[in-house]
């Protein structure tokens, strides 16, 4: 219950314990009373009992509350889609469904760094250094992968999100690589998507945003590529591997598989497939255990629930 309605619990008043109906009644009463006073919360609860999974909250723009709605079930990937208009940052996946107020410092920045201030106060006597931890309170080393699809013409747009990020940056939240090629994780990692200019990603020291490099290309045409650029790589399921015969890859598609996977993990890089099959159920849960098992880091998900809930199933997460 508490994943489930954190979000709520952030806006309106403390989440109700959920307590077990064949429970004793003077234990019941423990229990339900157990948050009205100060015992039983602490301060870097907002995101208690929350165990950070390794999916992408593809399109997490739709969400009922982006952001908050991914953390909620532990997914630490995320995905703002950003359009730039008279110098603002506008949210969405088309320009059709743009306002005035979704823009990437209203559902992204603000709530992103509202979180990492309600996991390391500062007003603690008990402090006796600054903390730096990321989101998840369950593992605070976790970093949050922040991906920006620019949508609007990278050259122009993407000077405007390093220039939204001064919050993180400034914060000191942000994985970063100095002019060294050393690489210092952080509490959010920014990968830039869609238009990203790769001339304005891959040449800047020190950096603290990288680049979403397109997995098929990783030996050929981006074959200078590192982790130190980009961290994770991306490409279209479909487009890649065709159309999924049954619940799982043929022989062909797993061999391609297999050879992305070595080619991306021998440069110390991560992988995401995107757009999987999203039904059958039966054909999208096959595609995420084969993706898994076959040493895909990040599942991408749209449907967040059913992600989280996998592991459930399948203990691959």
């Amino acid at each position: 219950m508490r994943t489930s309605t954190l979000i709520s619990a952030l806006i309106a008043a403390p989440f109700a314990l959920a307590v077990p109906p064949d429970l004793s009644t003077p234990l019941q009463q423990i229990l339900n009373q157990a948050h009205q006073g100060p015992l039983y919360t602490y301060p870097t609860s907002l995101t208690q009992d929350i165990i950070p999974k390794l999916i992408h909250s593809h399109n997490d723009y739709w969400r009922d509350v982006p952001f908050y709605s991914a953390i909620s079930v532990g997914a630490v990937s995320v995905e703002a889609d950003v359009w730039l208009y008279n110098g603002t940052l506008h949210i969405g996946h088309e320009q059709g469904a743009l306002t005035n107020t979704r823009t990437f410092e209203s559902l992204y920045i603000n709530p992103i760094l509202d979180t990492l201030q309600r996991q390391n106060p500062t007003n603690s006597s008990f402090l006796t250094a600054p903390t730096h931890n990321g989101v998840f309170d369950t593992n605070g080393a976790q970093t949050l992968y922040l991906f920006v699809d620019v949508k609007t013409p990278g050259t122009t747009t993407w000077p405007y999100v390093v220039k939204a990020l001064e919050p993180l940056q400034s914060g000191g939240w942000l994985s970063t690589v100095n002019s060294s090629n050393e690489f210092t994780p952080g509490a959010v990692t920014v990968i830039g998507t869609g238009n990203t200019p790769l001339n304005q990603v891959q040449p800047v020291t020190p950096r603290y945003y990288f680049y979403d490099a397109p997995i098929p290309t990783l030996n050929s045409t981006f074959s200078n590529i590192t982790s130190l650029v980009s961290p994770i790589a991306s490409t279209d399921f479909g487009t890649n591997f065709g159309p999924v015969p049954g619940t799982s890859l043929n022989d062909t598609q797993l061999a391609l598989l297999r050879a992305q996977v070595a080619s991306a993990h021998a440069k110390g890089i991560m992988l995401r497939y995107w757009d999987q099959p999203g039904w059958p159920i039966s054909t999208r849960n096959g595609i995420w255990r084969q993706l898994k098992s076959e040493g895909v880091d990040i599942i991408n998900v749209d449907d967040l629930e059913g992600g989280a809930g996998f592991s459930d199933e399948s203990n691959y997460w």
